[in-house]
């Protein structure tokens, strides 16, 4: 009698890694820790955004994710590819486009192209079609044997922008992309962003400090404060996990160390942040209630109120929720691009 031999089970499919992978990072200069142990990681074809004021680290962690500077502690992951010990394979995956326009200007729009294309050693064919391509994308085809200095900034934009993506990577870095831009053009580099991640099938990780661009444009948030990641999740998310769906602006006429105790006692307050003298921000549950109480209390005690808006929770509360400070008025020193602090350099 013959035993039939058992078939093995079929091997489980190995799930990819992620496009980007950050485990316990750090940087440091000196005594100065300028990235205090970050983790997250990116999904392939995610659009993923670092939120923070300048000096707050990001900067730094894209320049460690790209191979420009020496990670101190932990690693970070390319698809897969140490940035330290596989720096040559992540630099032909990623685009990188650094917050300065660094396009030379006494060159053709398409001169830009071609001579980084050919620095990445796209063949010439290819090359032709991708300048094509990515020309037509960034709306600039009318403009291709144009002078790179006579374009606008917002045009400027679009080539760096085109210029990193001229060499086919999978994931495209880009540090305060719309820095200087007036809001037209500001819509516009977000709209074209989010057609190039589908259209290229891109993995994109921005840097900024506007509110607006990382609500609009990115799939999750990572809040950056002083080398800290201190929250990480969807722009909706984000504004659901702090206290409160709304958010009451008021202004006396006076102000008074009663106010706050005061308010406190509203229908639904959650948080009530001073805000200058006799401006208060108040986190409440229930805007109607409280905003109908807050005019009955006012009336009763005889303070005028100045000033009184009603919204709902924005990425701004979230920030001041998580830092205590708001994000437009966070004033730090930026840390240089390439030097670490002298010695006896405050940070």
């Amino acid at each position: 009698m013959t035993s039939e031999k058992q078939a093995k089970p079929p091997e489980p499919p190995k799930t990819p890694p992620p496009a980007i992978a950050v485990e316990n990072i750090v940087k440091r200069y000196g005594t100065f820790e300028a990235v205090k142990g970050v983790t997250f990681d990116v999904a392939d074809g995610e659009i993923f955004g670092l939120l923070g004021p300048n000096g707050a680290g990001k900067s730094t962690l894209i320049r460690m994710m790209t191979t420009l500077i020496p990670v101190t502690e932990g690693r970070a992951l390319i698809a897969g590819h140490d940035v330290m010990r596989e720096a040559d394979p992540v630099r032909h995956l990623i685009g990188v486009i650094p917050q300065a326009l660094t396009s030379d200007i006494d060159l053709t729009v398409e001169e830009n192209l071609s001579i980084y294309a050919k620095l990445y050693g796209v063949p010439r064919a290819q090359r032709e079609r991708n300048i094509a391509e990515l020309l037509e994308a960034v709306d600039l085809t009318k403009w291709r044997q144009a002078q790179t200095k006579t374009l606008s900034g917002g045009m400027r934009r679009r080539l760096e922008i085109a210029r990193g993506l001229v060499h086919n990577p999978k994931i495209f870095f880009l540090d305060e992309p719309t820095t200087g831009l007036d809001p037209v053009s500001r819509v516009a580099v977000w709209e074209m962003l989010d057609r190039l991640r589908t259209k290229m099938k891109l993995t994109i990780l921005i840097t900024t400090h506007y509110m607006d661009e990382a609500d609009n444009l990115c799939d999750r948030i990572a809040i950056i404060d002083h080398g800290k990641l201190v929250a990480l999740d969807t722009p909706l998310g984000l504004k659901s996990s702090i206290p409160g769906s709304s958010v009451v602006e008021v202004k006396f006429s006076r102000d008074g160390d009663d106010f706050k105790p005061r308010l406190q006692q509203l229908i639904g307050v959650t948080h009530v942040e001073p805000h200058g003298s006799g401006e208060y921000r108040i986190m409440t549950a229930d805007g109607s209630a409280t905003t109908t109480q807050l005019v009955q209390m006012a009336t009763a005690s005889g303070d005028p109120i100045r000033s009184l808006n009603v919204q709902n929770t924005t990425l701004d509360d979230v920030f001041v929720y998580y830092t205590g400070r708001q994000l437009r008025d966070e004033q730090v020193k930026a840390v240089s691009f390439m030097m670490p602090p002298r010695p006896g350099m405050q940070p």
